[in-house]
């Protein structure tokens, strides 16, 4: 490929690579821990601090029926906890625990020893090159 291709030519060959190194992540989580749609669910949470079930469905895609579904089994395993709504008796907030917190810090931990080890076998040059890769990919996906 050229150094000047089209973004319609690289648009599909980006999206295919970040896709592909998007699943060897996943793949790096232990087997029978959280499945990828919890671990999802978790990390929204996470990421957004709390949620009503509803937003939580809405923000993961899924219908509120489903939610109720996932939540549960996280809400089992003492990922999540469920405080009343502050302003409204009929909702309740959901949050990550400590524990879930911690369960969040280990799969990002095993996904960066994972691709760290990747960049490791990387030249200088090369990993130069993703660096500055990292902050276009930051500036477009804004």
């Amino acid at each position: 490929m050229s150094r000047t291709a089209s973004g319609a030519a690289l648009a599909p060959m980006l999206r295919d690579a970040i896709a592909r190194l998007n699943r060897r992540l996943r793949q790096t989580r232990p087997l029978g821990d959280l499945t990828q749609t919890q671990l999802s669910a978790l990390t929204s949470l996470d990421l957004a601090g709390a949620m009503s079930p509803r937003e939580l469905a809405e923000a993961e895609r899924v219908q509120p029926p489903t939610m109720t579904g996932i939540v549960a089994k996280l809400e089992a395993r003492g990922l999540v906890q469920r405080t009343p709504h502050p302003t409204d008796g009929r909702q309740v907030i959901l949050a990550p625990t400590p524990a879930g917190r911690a369960v969040l810090a280990g799969y990002r931990e095993a996904r960066d020893a994972w691709l760290a080890d990747r960049l490791a076998g990387l030249s200088a040059a090369e990993r130069d090159t993703l660096a500055r890769a990292v902050e276009i990919v930051e500036r477009i996906s804004r």
